[in-house]
């Protein structure tokens, strides 16, 4: 069975200068989470989703949000067959076991809420029918900066659906240097073959539920939680579901750095991305995982 390793050495070869966001995405998957993608266009978000997805061999489905796309042109539509005399579900894009819902803040909000109920539940419910979706199950969302022209914010319900939020953000000289130089990404991601399998990424994601969590540790991630509700600048702290998301988060984070035990340091790397887009700021403001950075400073290690 190929390791981790190799599906993290295999990203950073097309994804360059962004080691520790790519070791945060693949962790996101490994804890069974989903990943939502802020982020200026053309710093490479859509080629992250692609690279993952023909890493691991998973199958793919993107979807360009619009304003005028409809929850049906996400979930699918039953249509009635003259010959059987019956309605016949025809499953839309989000029957993949990696969906990319590109541009996710372009389309009005019963369409992005038209992912809640696939996200969470891993099906979806059409005509009184339930469909059970593809194992494994990864939505992976790229949002505008919202104060570009035509996006909607997505509501606090439907953020707290993924797990991380990221940002790739532009590369640094010597990595911007060898993308203009080198081959386009496009046709390098055609020449990428699977290092893992959906059934291997499976067994992966039960052997992060598996990683040791010590007494001290709780102790440490409770402390976050608490410091989140009582902080004069956050009106609105962390949740119970959101200190179970950090703890998938930093187990899976663990496992990618081959330790039997999660660490202080493997919560406080994950922090930012899984706690900065569930945080809202006093004054109605919104928090970012600078934000979240700054208040995991405030609580010492036990």
């Amino acid at each position: 069975m190929n390791s981790p390793e190799q599906a993290l050495q295999q990203i950073n070869r097309i994804i360059l200068g962004k080691p520790q966001q790519i070791r945060l995405a693949l962790s996101c998957m490994l804890a069974g989470g989903h990943l939502l993608l802020e982020d200026i266009p053309g710093v490479g978000k859509t080629t992250l989703a692609h690279v993952l997805a023909a890493t691991l061999g998973l199958s793919f489905q993107r979807v360009q949000f619009t304003a005028d796309l409809l929850p049906a042109d996400i979930i699918g539509v039953s249509i009635y067959e003259r010959d059987s005399q019956q309605f016949k579900f025809h499953p839309g894009p989000v029957f993949s076991q990696l969906v990319l819902a590109d541009e996710i803040n372009r389309a009005p909000p019963k369409t992005q809420s038209a992912l809640l109920e696939a996200m969470e539940e891993r099906q979806l419910t059409q005509d009184g029918v339930s469909h059970t979706l593809p194992q494994p199950f990864f939505v992976i969302a790229t949002q505008n900066p919202a104060r570009q022209i035509g996006t909607y914010p997505l509501p606090e319900s439907q953020l707290d659906r993924f797990l991380m939020r990221l940002s790739l953000g532009y590369p640094d000289p010597a990595a911007e240097r060898m993308l203009l130089r080198g081959t386009a990404r496009q046709e390098l991601i055609r020449e990428l073959t699977p290092v893992l399998q959906p059934q291997q990424l499976l067994q992966l994601q039960h052997r992060a539920t598996q990683v040791h969590v010590a007494d001290a540790l709780l102790d440490y991630l409770q402390a976050l939680l608490h410091a989140s509700r009582h902080s004069p600048q956050i009106a609105s702290g962390l949740s119970p579901r959101a200190g179970l998301a950090l703890l998938r988060a930093a187990q899976a984070y663990a496992l990618l750095e081959r330790t039997d035990a999660v660490l202080p340091e493997h919560v406080q790397a994950v922090f930012p991305a899984v706690a900065g887009h569930r945080l809202a700021l006093r004054g109605d403001l919104p928090a970012s995982s600078s934000d979240a950075a700054a208040l995991m400073r405030t609580v010492a290690i036990p």
